[in-house]
């Protein structure tokens, strides 16, 4: 049997350290997907200059790892990445260049060493708050109310797989509506779940059970991810450990 064929030249160098990046998807960059960020990343790495660390085989691809990305059309202060390099990098100096580097709208907010264990495993919940242009405080109020007091709420998606039907009131760790700069909103704590339950799932519940249809659409955005933390009732930091590890290795 002939050897399998392998790529000319030397191997890509080794991978020196990670960093695990927080960016804030913001304005008309809602609508940006993953995948449309995955490119501008690729392009302001290049333009950055970053060292990257590749792939070995015949279509090398830098080594980035992607976890709990929003959906489209939905702002977000808390989305995550992972970023392998062939030196050690100054993190700050790394995001301050790649924040430059990137579109307005797509920030790179924090970027620290990645410590120990898998950051996806770490994001339990995501906290959202979903404004609502001309709708009273009050009629918000009353129709959460109206929902989570049903015995069950769920809602059919359709998925690659075909049709599913999502459990949404197990994914609800905390609803709660209010009032914020003259909007209605609701205040979301979802746990992530397979599949996801999204805000939108959310906002079907309320439309199809409840009645509650706004004549224009809300804006979503997600304030956190991580974590969920009983004691305090709130999302942790994701890389709260990786910061710890960070430090008492100095």
């Amino acid at each position: 049997m002939a050897p399998a064929p392998t790529p000319d030249g030397p191997p890509p160098a080794p991978v020196a350290a990670r960093y695990r990046i927080r960016y804030a998807r913001r304005g008309r960059l809602r609508f940006s997907s993953t995948r449309d960020f995955a490119r501008a990343l690729e392009r302001a790495l290049r333009r950055a200059q970053v060292p990257m660390a590749f792939s070995a085989g015949f279509h090398p691809h830098p080594k980035i790892s992607y976890a709990g990305g929003a959906p489209t059309g939905m702002s977000s202060e808390a989305e995550y990445f992972e970023i392998g390099t062939t030196q050690a990098l100054d993190p700050e100096r790394l995001r301050a260049d790649l924040d430059a580097a990137l579109p307005d709208g797509l920030d790179i907010v924090e970027v620290v060493p990645a410590g120990p264990g898998s950051l996806a495993d770490r994001l339990e919940v995501s906290e959202w708050v979903i404004a609502f242009p001309e709708i009273a405080p009050a009629d918000l109020e009353a129709a959460l109310g109206d929902l989570l007091a049903l015995p069950a709420i769920t809602v059919t998606r359709v998925l690659k797989n075909g049709p599913r039907e999502l459990d949404v009131q197990a994914a609800i760790v905390r609803a709660t509506a209010g009032e914020q700069e003259g909007y209605a909103i609701l205040q979301l704590v979802v746990r992530h779940t397979t599949p996801a339950v999204r805000p939108d799932d959310i906002l079907t519940a309320l439309r199809e059970t409840i009645g509650f249809a706004p004549a224009r659409p809300p804006r979503v955005t997600r304030l956190a991810q991580g974590p969920w933390d009983p004691a305090t009732g709130q999302v942790a930091d994701p890389l709260a450990a990786d910061k710890d590890a960070a430090a008492s290795s100095r």
